[in-house]
This record gives C-alpha cells, structure tokens and sequence, in this order.
C-alpha cells in the first residue's frame, strides 16, 4: 500500500482545526502521512530578522497543537511539521504541494482563505496544486464548546472553483445512552435464608 501524504493546513481559526479532525476521521487511512504546512507573511519594517523569528516561533507553536489534535485522536499518527515565510496568496503552499507530491490538501475554509485568492487566479486550483483539494466550511452558527467526533454532513461536494467543498454541521458528540443493568429475576442465593424445622409427629396412644 503506497503512503499518502496529505497536507493540512495550519491557521489560528477554528475552522482549520476543525479540518484536521475531518481529515483524521474521513480522510487518513494507516500508514499515511500527515504534513502540518503553515505559512507566515515576511515582515516588512526595520526589525524584520526578530519579527520573522518570532512568527516562525509562534507558527510552529501552533502546528504543535495541531499535532496534539492528532495524537489525542489516533495514536502513533505519522506527522511531520513545515513552518515557512510565503505569501499569502497561495502561491507558496501550491508550491509545496506540488513539490510533495501531495494525495490531498484540507483546508478550512473561511473568508480570508487563501483558496479564494488562488481560484481568482487560476482557472481550476486542483490542475495547479495537481492534488484533490477539500475545503472543509462550518456554519455561521457553531457550537460555543468543540467536542471531539467524527462529524461530517457534506452539503455541496463540488464547486466551480476547482475544490470540493464540504460543510460540517457540527463537532457535537452525540447522545450515548447508559448501559441498560440487567433486572436481576432471581436474587442472590447466598442471601436467602432456608429455615428447616422438623416436623412433629402425634404420637397414636
């Protein structure tokens, strides 16, 4: 079985961790790689060299919580980190991706992303990073605690933009009942007291 290198983007919104969790739960199958890509912008003032180093330290600190959402759901996930300066267009990380050779790229789609961008500037985005790419989108209204599951209602798989486009419903885990405690018929042996008398017998005379 060949290994799939599937590329996740990594963005501080909750959309984009909700991503990761539809691609840990629907998309990973064992043996597959998962590559935590964040691309931070190039500072642009005098302090530059500090500011860089200080966005690279922050993305990376981000991309480790986002391996820590897959650790807590599949144990000994294959993951690997890249933190790098790009724009932010998605030029860099089509780049990337191609240069990977990507099976898929997730990205959670909000109204900033970068996917708007690239699918203004190329006729079909899937030719252009040569993978399947899935914007996974959450409605407006979204539960306040994210609890962990493996939640995917898909609205609209295709889109004129060269992605397919997946909206979750919600990250709400749902209702289990208690275990049913079987009614004990009989009830403990040990706790019945057998209380034996003799019987007396009238004597004839």
């Amino acid at each position: 079985m060949d290994v799939r290198k599937i590329v996740v983007v990594v963005e501080d919104v909750e959309v984009a961790r909700t991503a990761l969790e539809w691609a840990l739960h629907n998309l990973l199958r064992f043996g597959d790689l998962i590559t935590l890509l964040h691309v931070f912008s190039s500072p642009s003032n005098s302090r530059a060299k500090n500011k860089m180093r200080l966005l690279r330290l922050k993305g990376f600190q981000l991309a480790l919580s986002f391996k820590d959402i897959c650790n807590n759901s599949f144990f000994n996930t294959n993951i690997e980190i890249i933190v790098t300066e790009g724009d932010q267009e998605g030029g860099t990380i089509a780049a990337l991706v191609r240069e990977m050779g990507a099976f898929a790229l997730v990205v959670g789609l909000h109204d900033q992303s970068f996917l708007y961008k690239l699918a203004m500037a190329h006729n079909n985005i899937a030719t252009i990073l040569n993978c399947k790419v899935l914007a996974i989108k959450q409605p407006a209204a979204i539960p306040a605690k994210r609890t962990r599951a493996t939640p995917v209602v898909v609205v609209d798989s295709s889109t004129n933009m060269g992605f397919s486009q997946i909206e979750i419903a919600s990250l709400e885990v749902p209702d289990i009942p208690p275990p049913k405690v079987p009614y004990r018929i009989c009830p403990d042996p040990y706790a019945v007291f057998w209380r034996w008398r003799k019987s007396r017998r009238k004597n004839g005379s």
